[in-house]
């Protein structure tokens, strides 16, 4: 097998396991506080986690939180429950206690995820 049949193979084997892993069944959470169910993937792209890694990266742990739940949540048939122009509300007019909550579940199921994967 030629180097390049070779690259192909592996980056070909890459995108199956990463489709796998997208298309695992969603999680959610409870969130009581606003008569909700939050749905979530445990894996995301780095075209999502870029944002938010960048943000972490400058020390903006409140706007990479919020990020975070803009990206992740989800609606039951996988639709966003919030878009990006709903940021400056979650930020100044929802309790924080609960995007921690909710966020924290997110990233709680996604490293459980990850151990089960072998990952």
């Amino acid at each position: 097998m030629s180097e390049e049949s070779k690259t192909v193979n592996v980056l070909g084997n890459a995108k199956t396991h990463f489709r796998g892993a997208l298309g695992q069944e969603l999680k959610s959470i409870e969130v009581p506080e606003w008569d909700a169910t939050i749905y979530f993937k445990t894996a995301s792209s780095f075209m999502i986690e870029k944002k938010i890694l960048d943000l972490h990266s400058k020390g903006s742990m409140v706007e990479a939180l919020i990020e975070t739940l803009l990206a992740k949540s989800l609606n039951k048939d996988g639709s966003r429950v919030f878009t990006n122009a709903d940021k400056v509300v979650l930020m100044r007019e929802v309790d924080p206690d609960v995007i921690i909550r909710v966020v924290s579940a997110m990233n709680s199921a996604k490293d459980e995820a990850k151990e089960s994967l072998g990952n």
